[in-house]
Parts: C-alpha cells; structure tokens; sequence
C-alpha cells in the first residue's frame, strides 16, 4: 500500500479536506483542517485525486468522539468527528468562500449569524431502505447497505420506529418488494410512506406497520409549528428538523409588513401563514397540488386569508406584471435558476428573502440579483448538523 503525509488545509462543500501535493489537490474525507494524515489514494473523481485517511499523525483539538457507530460507514453524517462549535465555523467558511468562488460576492463568515438548535436527535423525517431482511441507509458514495440499530440524528419517535422495523424486516410476513420506506413523524404520530416498491403495497401492510408502531395515521399528518397547525400529506415538502421550525419561520417573516407578500415555492404554507398575520394579501405559489391542497386546510384552520397559485414558479413570474413589498422564495437545491433571478430583479420588490439548501445554487442566484439588490443580513440555518448541507437565508433590499 503506497502512502503519503498530507496536511488538510480547510474543509469544502461535501464534507471532504482540501489538500494539495505535487500540484493536486486531494480530497480527503472525515479530517479536519489543520490536521496531519497519511492517507491511501483511493483514485481520481471529477479531475480530483480522492484519498482514504489510514492514520491520524496529528489531530485537530476541534477533534472529537463520533457519537454514532456506524460513523464513517453510513453515509449519512460527515461531521461527527467535529465539535458542534467547529463545525459551525466550518459551514460559515464554506458558504463565504462559495460566494466568493461561484457567485463574485464578498461577506466575510464574521458576518454570517448563525441559529443552531440540539445537535443530535433533530430530524422529523428519515428514508430507510431495506435488503434481504436488513435495513438501515446507503453507505457514502454507494449503493451498498449500512444496517442500523439506530440513528444518532433522527428524532426518538424516529428510533422507535426503526427498532420496530428492524424486527418487522425479517419476519416472514414482510414484503419482500418493498424497498425503501420514509418515515415522517410530529413526535406523537408517525405518517409511513413508500417510496420504492416492485409492486403496489396493499392496505393490510400500512395496517400492520401501524399495529405495531403505536401514533401510526393512515393519511396526512398534522405537524404543529408555534401557534400553527399544518397538515402534511404524504410525500409534500416540510423541513425536517424538528427544533428549528419556528425560528426558520420567524426569521423568514422577520419585521416584513405591508400590502402585498408572495410565498414562492410555498408547499404546506409554512411561510405563507406567518405572513397572512402581516400582510393584507399573500400569494401562495406552488406546483404541487397535494402541498397546495394542504395549504388550503392549513389556512383556513388559522383563520386566514392565502391566495394560491397552481403554478411553475419561473412561469408564475414571466406572467406577473406588477412586483408586491415583499417576497420569499424557498427554492429546491437547484435554486431559483437564471431566468426566475432575472426576472425578480426586473419586478423588483422592495425586500426579497431566500431561503437556500445549496450554497452554490445560492450563489449564482445572488449574482443574478445583487446589481438591483443589497445583501443585507445572511444567516445560516443549521437545519442538518453533523452534515455537510448548509441552509441559509439570505436578506435583500432592493437598491
């Protein structure tokens, strides 16, 4: 096995160290910046050399015990080899020099405010897959399986459900064709969904699952958020940590009143709700028609007035003629795209809010929108500790 020593200069997007030997740069995963490693090549991806850390010759005091035993192996978390303070800083410096690099805009991670929440146990949402009576997650850069006991950053409901599954799974009862299985869950009741299956699932399956899981429902879920009650249906978008639900809406909103508000991309009306409260008309705009549909009952349990829109985005804007005070638009990872950034610059609303999945993605959209906008205020959201994703949302005011 042919080794060398390789110094890791700073994380990057994906979770991976940055090092550079002979000219090229190597990606190493689960090191931390500043830290000494002999590593294995593993080969090359993307015009990168790839590496495998054999052995830790100087860590990093940010350096600490990965909660989860199947760390490493799971592909889920990159970061339970860093304190959480560590890795916050990390997420910062990661969505600055990602606006530098992709987007041309300067903000330096010192102005990057941060809201963070319990580092373990958040997620209200996790997807299982399932292989000859085993079931757990996809190992990094795999399809291959990673059996779990348990999950260190799903919520407890989550785990107890797991446990239960993990005896189901090798019953003679369980259907072998059923593949993958989302679970999504309020801490009181767990909605099941499958979402790869050889065959339809037939309702006796649902019953027995819900049999032994005890809050199981057969149909939409409804979440509480602050004073809001939202009902989910199967398969509609909702954020997935638990802890940070109510602030990602307060911040959103933030002081924003007036006359006009549009929600874009809006799905159960998380958003949209909050801003009901402060604007005298809100336009909700969403291209699903279950999420849409959730929205309606959501709203209208609230006692609120929310216009709807069954409608692409990007088409939504080109047919819009006249800009409202505010707008947020809580785009998937692709972000909002060339056209629709062009097209909210020339509308121009006073104050424009993006809530990003995607740093990259987020980068270019600014650069679309920054000439007829000032950057205002940029928090991270850590919604995904012990990842690599970095949730922002992004504060304009147009110049």
């Amino acid at each position: 096995m042919l080794t060398c020593n390789l110094l890791i200069e700073k994380l990057v997007y994906g979770g991976e160290g940055l090092s550079r030997v002979d000219g090229e740069v190597v990606f190493t995963p689960f090191v931390l910046p500043g830290e000494t490693v002999e590593v294995e090549r593993t080969g090359a991806r993307h015009h990168v050399q790839r590496a495998r850390m054999v052995r830790l010759e100087q860590p990093s005091p940010n350096r600490v015990d990965a909660r989860c035993p199947q760390f490493q192996s799971c592909g889920g978390c990159q970061y339970q080899h860093a304190s959480y303070d560590a890795q916050l800083g990390y997420k910062r410096e990661i969505l600055a020099e990602t606006l530098r690099r992709v987007g041309k805009i300067e903000f330096e991670p010192s102005r990057i405010e941060t809201v963070a929440a319990e580092p373990y146990g958040y997620r209200n949402r996790v997807q299982f897959h399932i292989e000859n009576g085993r079931i757990g997650f996809r190992a990094m850069h795999s399809k291959r399986l990673v059996a779990a006991p348990q999950c260190s950053v799903a919520s407890p409901k989550l785990n107890e459900a797991l446990a239960t599954l993990n005896r189901l799974v090798r019953d003679r009862a369980w259907p072998e064709f059923v593949k993958s299985l989302e679970v999504f869950t309020d801490e009181r009741h767990v909605q099941w969904n499958v979402m790869e299956t050889e065959r339809p699932v037939a309702k006796r399956f649902f019953d027995w699952v819900g049999h032994e899981v005890p809050g199981s429902v057969g149909g939409p879920l409804d979440y509480t958020v602050g004073g809001d009650k939202f009902r989910v249906s199967g398969g509609a978008f909702f954020q997935v940590n638990r802890f940070l639900l109510p602030q990602l809406a307060a911040l959103v909103s933030g002081d924003a009143s007036g006359e006009t508000a549009w929600d874009l991309y809006a799905g159960v009306g998380l958003f949209s709700l909050p801003l009901a409260r402060k604007f005298r008309q809100v336009l909700a705009v969403e291209s699903g028609f279950s999420a849409l549909a959730d929205l309606a009952v959501n709203a209208e349990r609230a006692g609120l007035s929310v216009m709807r829109v069954e409608q692409q985005v990007e088409t939504f804007l080109m047919e819009a003629t006249e800009a409202p005070d505010f707008v947020v638009a809580d785009p998937p990872r692709a972000g909002l795209g060339a056209i629709a950034a062009a097209r909210l610059a020339e509308l121009h609303p006073k104050r424009l809010v993006i809530v990003a999945c995607d740093p990259a993605t987020l980068a270019r959209d600014l650069a679309v929108l920054l000439p007829a906008y000032d950057l205002e205020r940029l928090v991270l959201v850590d919604l995904f500790p012990q990842t690599f994703h970095i949730e922002a949302v992004a504060s304009l005011v147009a110049r």
